[in-house]
């Protein structure tokens, strides 16, 4: 192989990854920005419902963020997506569990009875 080509192999190859770099600084940057943003949130007089909504929108983009571009999500193939979508669902699932199961009350541990209920029982 020539050194021409080799040294255009090389360019390409550190300009390949001058633009990962650049993606990572700026990914980087972002996840700092939406720390202050969260912490400036918790600074705020906000009602606890408005404040844990904004929260979790902000880290629901932060995980997204991390997710989509440190752990290379980005670039994946489909069959990845499907098993992510699979285990957000269990986990929207799971999280619904107590607000379904809220009105019955079933996992309430139910107080003793008292004595006068049963009257019987005071005769023994």
């Amino acid at each position: 192989m020539s050194d021409h080509a080799a040294d255009h192999s090389t360019d390409d190859h550190a300009v390949d990854i001058d633009k990962h770099v650049k993606v990572y600084i700026t990914v980087f940057v972002t996840l700092m920005v939406l720390t202050v943003v969260t912490v400036a949130i918790s600074r705020l007089h906000l009602s606890v419902p408005v404040a844990v909504t904004i929260a979790l929108f902000v880290a629901l983009v932060k995980g997204s963020l991390v997710a989509g571009y440190f752990m290379h999500l980005v670039s994946e193939k489909r069959l990845i997506y499907a098993v992510l979508a699979l285990t957000a669902a269990f986990f929207v699932v799971l999280l619904a569990l107590p607000v379904l199961t809220h009105e019955d009350g079933f996992w309430i541990p139910q107080a003793a009875e008292p004595a006068a209920a049963h009257p019987e029982a005071e005769h023994k």
